[in-house]
């Protein structure tokens, strides 16, 4: 990983020209109390650095092409409680950066560092508190510019450089993306052997977790949603505290964090193991229009066609089902369609789970290319309403697969759960 760590570096090096660039890893965050969460690095600070630990800063000097990490002094009686802290020196040797100092130097060095550049780079905008240090570095810097030394006359965000450079994955993000698809997949395999009719959501989101958390991947990429019945009309529905029912169908839509990066699925599927004829209908628009949409994802293709493709199927389905009645381009052109499908096709995948990157830059669909990764996931959602066949109340499905755009056409590596009628119907009767 040092190498793809170090071509990054030096990718955004080239770039930044006679500049230098300051970006800040997350901070810890107190839970309650003096419990902390889960101590997760920002995902632009581990592209660059692979560095887990808080408190550090990594600063990249454009002038001289070199990268230096500030970070914890090693500290054994702090490291008792909280474990192992790599220091300056051994950061600097094991993850390949030219220069390594203490975080406590940070705003000694800094002003100097900034006033040898034309120009600084930081995440404008992003945390206030961030904004404001580095406005008192480039104050100190150009108060030191009477004695010859030029402040940066030029500011810009660092994030639009990185979103650019994590849009497409190199060969190891791939492989670390396709192992958290492997084991989120599992997981909902898992959870469809499991579910019987009367227990409880959290029930199956615990099969979910010990799965993940069993196969190295300690945290969830997001809170799971594991909807029952009508919950599953809830689009971000998070107490899963319910009953499952006989007869109803269960959303579940979850992925493991694995290395950093994010796995992302949704299956649709009965709490009984068996589809009602009025589910199976409504499932059969949601597939189609899934299937439909990922075969849109290929190599120049416009990022819109997959959502364009699934529109059509879905809105053909609604009137099939007679939840709405008129034409496809009049009920398309109205927007009645989102009564019932009221969310985007997908997003970017990758550290973060809804990944950077932008889609329509200056206006103007991106096109896809070799080593994007993207979600596809359709859904139908049916509230109970007079206009809507009784039946179809309360049904909710949508079904989700992470996609690699790959030289010639697309890869979709979490379809190692089902989401085939019949191949769901199979595995959930061998366990039932």
């Amino acid at each position: 990983m040092h190498a793809n760590l170090h071509q990054r570096r030096q990718q955004l090096l080239s770039q930044l020209g006679d500049a230098i660039a300051i970006l800040p890893t997350a901070p810890e965050v107190i839970r309650n109390a003096d419990a902390h969460y889960p101590y997760r690095g920002d995902s632009h600070f581990l592209y660059l650095t692979g560095f887990t630990e808080p408190d550090a800063v990594l600063v990249l000097d454009g002038k001289r092409g070199r990268s230096l990490l500030f970070c914890r002094d090693k500290h054994p009686e702090r490291e008792i409680w909280d474990g192992f802290r790599h220091g300056p020196d051994a950061a600097r040797e094991t993850f390949g950066f030219d220069e390594a100092y203490s975080i406590d130097e940070l705003d000694q060095r800094l002003p100097q560092l900034i006033g040898d550049h034309q120009a600084l780079y930081w995440p404008v905008g992003r945390v206030a508190a961030w904004d404001a240090r580095i406005g008192s570095w480039l104050e100190t810097a150009r108060q030191a510019s009477r004695s010859g030394r030029d402040a940066p006359a030029r500011y810009g965000d660092l994030l639009s450089l990185l979103d650019e450079m994590r849009l497409i994955k190199d060969e190891r993000e791939i492989a670390v993306l396709q192992q958290a698809g492997r084991i989120s997949a599992a997981g909902h395999v898992r959870a469809m052997q499991a579910c019987r009719p009367g227990m409880n959501e959290y029930e199956i989101e615990a099969e979910l977790l010990y799965h993940f958390v069993r196969h190295g991947a300690r945290q969830p990429a997001y809170e799971s949603i594991v909807a029952g019945g009508a919950n599953a009309c809830t689009l971000h529905y998070a107490a899963n505290n319910a009953r499952l029912n006989d007869g109803e169908l269960l959303l579940i839509d979850a992925g493991c964090e694995f290395m950093g990066y994010a796995g992302d699925i949704t299956r649709t599927f009965p709490v009984n193991g068996r589809f009602s004829a009025a589910q199976r209908d409504v499932y059969e628009v949601v597939l189609a229009a899934q299937l439909a949409a990922i075969a849109e994802v290929r190599p120049g293709a416009a990022l819109d066609a997959p959502a364009t493709a699934a529109l059509q199927v879905l809105v053909r389905g609604m009137l099939d089902l007679r939840l709405l009645s008129g034409s496809v381009d009049g009920v398309i052109e109205s927007g009645e369609y989102q009564r019932f499908y009221m969310h985007g096709i997908g997003h970017f995948i990758g550290l973060d789970v809804h990944d950077v990157g932008a889609r329509r830059p200056g206006g103007v669909w991106r096109s896809f290319q070799p080593g994007m990764c993207t979600t596809i996931e359709p859904g139908l959602y049916i509230r109970p309403d007079d206009r809507v066949p009784a039946a179809l109340h309360h049904i909710g499905i949508r079904i989700e697969d992470n996609v690699l755009v790959t030289a010639h056409g697309h890869q979709v590596y979490t379809d190692d759960v089902p989401k085939r009628i019949d191949a769901i119907e199979a595995l959930m009767q061998l366990h039932h």
